[in-house]
């Protein structure tokens, strides 16, 4: 395993795995058992950093979530993990009801859904601070100023260590970053977008946005990263949930563009190179880019999670980068 420092205060940055566990569908779709014995092998291997949210998965049994967590508490205790585990977690986007469905009735950013979210989790997992809690969504409604001060307090009463932002616009960051400067506050330090080889289309209204989708990684997000080298960006759903490797799994109206087949096409020839499989492709590309993403993996099996961490040790040469930089 390679490892990479988060954070820029000593009190509260962390050294984590370069490859992030997704805890999403444990204690759901993935029954304790399974859930267990992937988090076990993760962390055999070296893995460190785990990755789940207050509202996972809420859709899956019609709740408000905290199932993911929930389990990860369970799996915590019984194995008396220490603090070299990083959790990270998130709040804002559980549903104000038990709900099967996504939408836009959600808890938000208010400084007492922080408060009250941030301590929830920190005792369904059963630690004494959140190692890193993002903003999950944007929320429009509340003020920034608020949202901003928010989440100082809980870092400051040691609720909280880093402060992450997902699924938000690049200027929206930069807003919430300079009222935390100039207010003294701690801000975003972890970004965690979707990123993936294949590009998804930004423009495509979303269900929280009629311009675009704010959840993606785009040109604007990785300009601003490779501008702030402080700033750590996650990449969640790198591998589109099995897309690279099955036929039967759709990509989705987002990948209907010309430069879908092209790059698939090119990622499937250095697999063939390498003899990896194109998913470990996917990562080390991700991992060993100029602009260093952390991918943010999912797993059901071990064969999967180990596919996966296989591609930690996976070097592309630079011309196999170079070939797969080029497609448009």
């Amino acid at each position: 395993m390679k490892y990479r420092v988060i954070g820029s205060d000593p009190a509260t940055r962390r050294e984590v795995s370069v490859l992030s566990l997704g805890s999403m569908l444990f204690g759901t779709v993935t029954d304790e058992a399974t859930s267990f014995a992937l988090l076990d092998r993760f962390v055999e291997a070296g893995g460190t950093f785990i990755d789940t949210s207050d509202n996972y998965a809420f859709w899956v049994d019609g709740t408000q979530g905290g199932e993911s967590e929930e389990l990860l508490g369970r799996w915590i205790r019984s194995r008396g993990v220490g603090d070299g585990i990083t959790v990270a977690t998130k709040l804002g986007a559980r549903p104000n009801a038990p709900s099967r469905g996504f939408s836009l009735d959600v808890e938000g950013l208010s400084a007492k859904t922080i408060r009250e979210s941030a301590e929830r989790s920190r005792d369904r997992l059963g630690i004494e601070r959140i190692h890193l809690l993002y903003a999950h969504i944007m929320d429009e409604k509340t003020p920034l100023e608020e949202t901003v001060r928010g989440f100082g307090e809980v870092v400051a009463d040691g609720v909280v260590g880093l402060l992450g932002a997902s699924n938000h616009w690049a200027w929206r960051i930069e807003a919430a970053r300079n009222l935390a400067r100039a207010a003294g506050l701690p801000g975003y330090e972890v970004l965690q977008h979707h990123h993936s080889y294949l590009r998804q289309r930004a423009d495509l209204p979303s269900l929280r946005s009629p311009d675009g989708n704010q959840g993606l990684v785009s040109a604007d997000l990785l300009s601003y990263v490779r501008a702030h080298p402080s700033l750590t960006q996650v990449a969640y759903s790198p591998l589109l949930s099995g897309a690279y490797v099955r036929d039967d799994k759709p990509l989705g109206p987002g990948f209907e563009h010309a430069g879908t087949r092209p790059r698939l096409q090119a990622v499937r020839e250095v697999a063939e190179e390498t003899g990896a499989s194109v998913n470990q492709v996917v990562l080390s590309w991700l991992l060993g880019g100029d602009i260093p993403i952390l991918p943010l993996v999912g797993a059901s099996s071990i064969e999967q999670l180990n596919d996966s961490l296989a591609a930690v040790d996976l070097e592309l040469t630079a011309e196999q980068r170079a070939k797969l930089d080029g497609v448009n």
